[in-house]
């Protein structure tokens, strides 16, 4: 994947394996955002005014056939913490109400969820999915313990962050289907870095980014709703769109609501065609596959260094090109993730998350084997420290 490396604009004195925070986007796509940026600035009136509308459009059906989903089913936003908030925000939640999650969920969305609850009555429920783990089918049962009479909405990542372990929603979207219960994936770091179809998957919301595993340029996130349920979406921002006119309407009121809020760069997320295009030059499902041995041979080989135990068993497609690896407790996260930066140069997260200490691993089609070889040889010397 060496001449991968050479796509990207990233430093080439830095170790990068921290593609899951936000991302990089290759030269090629890139150079397409800027592209629109300077087709806006020639003519904004036009563009924004007479175009909009249309060239948002193109830009969702293409991610729509990505994704498996209907253009007017999706809607942009800057990221997937907007789509929550929009959602958070809509569905008429009271006391008595429970939201079920994990206790594997990225913190802003934990704490859009714990607004709600102060804000209605409702209460945030935190299942614990204890690690290692072993199964999808484990983690399912242990999950749908939390399902109540009182459970209203089940809130789940797809691909968690602290941890980076892949949930099986497609069986949690089932049975809360079945149960009447409303569903509402977190899709932050899926897109891209593992197929995804939001027909087959089922559930009731779903947002995600593009510019995380699919490279597109910053600020380029979705919302995605069934549409049986979009007449529950109310619009995060009013503006022109809550009163569509010739100008405005698109068609659709859930597109109308959400997609024009006013003055706005659209530059990102017309870029996600051009990412998508990318992607297919250059077989990213092969790519996909060689992070995924690049990064099982690193859980490894740390795992060796460290004498801990990994936290998934390989063959059950718990984890794809992101993961964690344990590092002894008694090791000061803040001071390790900065001597790994500041002596050798490696962009890489360091977290605690339920009383675990982790390195969490990102490997993208320009890591190589001498970045994994780089990170090893670091923790050989910081960790006995």
């Amino acid at each position: 994947m060496s001449s991968l490396k050479e796509l990207f604009l990233l430093d080439p004195s830095v170790v990068f394996l921290n593609h899951g925070s936000f991302g990089a986007c290759p030269r090629p796509v890139f150079e397409d955002y800027q592209a629109w940026q300077r087709l806006l600035e020639r003519q904004p009136v036009k563009f924004l005014g007479r175009e909009f509308n249309q060239r948002m459009r193109q830009a969702r059906i293409a991610l729509g056939e990505y994704l498996h989903a209907g253009a007017d089913d999706l809607v942009w936003v800057p990221n997937a913490t907007h789509g929550a908030n929009i959602v958070a925000r809509s569905l008429e939640l009271g006391p008595g109400d429970e939201i079920l999650t994990s206790d594997h969920e990225y913190g802003a969305c934990n704490n859009t969820w714990e607004f709600i609850s102060r804000k209605t009555g409702a209460e945030y429920v935190r299942q614990p999915i204890p690690i290692p783990v072993t199964t999808q089918e484990e983690i399912l049962e242990q999950f749908w313990q939390g399902v109540t009479p009182c459970t209203r909405l089940i809130f789940l990542s797809h691909i968690s962050s602290p941890t980076a372990l892949r949930f099986p929603i497609e069986e949690v979207c089932q049975r809360a289907r079945q149960a009447g219960i409303l569903t509402f994936i977190d899709g932050a770091h899926a897109p891209g870095q593992i197929p995804v179809d939001l027909d087959a998957i089922g559930a009731d919301f779903y947002t995600g980014n593009c510019h995380k595993w699919m490279m597109a340029p910053k600020g380029a996130g979705f919302l995605y709703t069934r549409r049986e349920r979009q007449p529950l979406i109310e619009p995060l921002v009013v503006s022109w769109g809550y009163n569509a006119d010739e100008k405005t309407n698109t068609g659709s009121q859930y597109v109308d609501y959400l997609e024009w809020t006013g003055t706005k760069d659209p530059a990102a997320v017309l870029t996600v065609p051009a990412a998508i295009k990318f992607m297919q030059d250059y077989h990213w499902d092969k790519v996909r596959l060689s992070c995924h041995a690049l990064l099982s041979q690193a859980l490894g080989r740390i795992a060796d260094l460290t004498g801990l135990a990994p936290v998934y068993p390989e063959g059950q497609g718990l984890y794809s090109q992101m993961a964690v690896a344990r590092i002894p407790p008694e090791t000061d996260p803040v001071q390790l993730k900065s001597r790994l930066y500041d002596e050798f140069r490696i962009e890489i997260p360091v977290t605690e998350w339920n009383g675990w200490t982790f390195l969490r691993i990102s490997v993208q089609g320009y890591n190589t084997q001498d970045d994994i070889g780089a990170l090893v040889k670091a923790l050989g010397v910081l960790l006995p420290r």
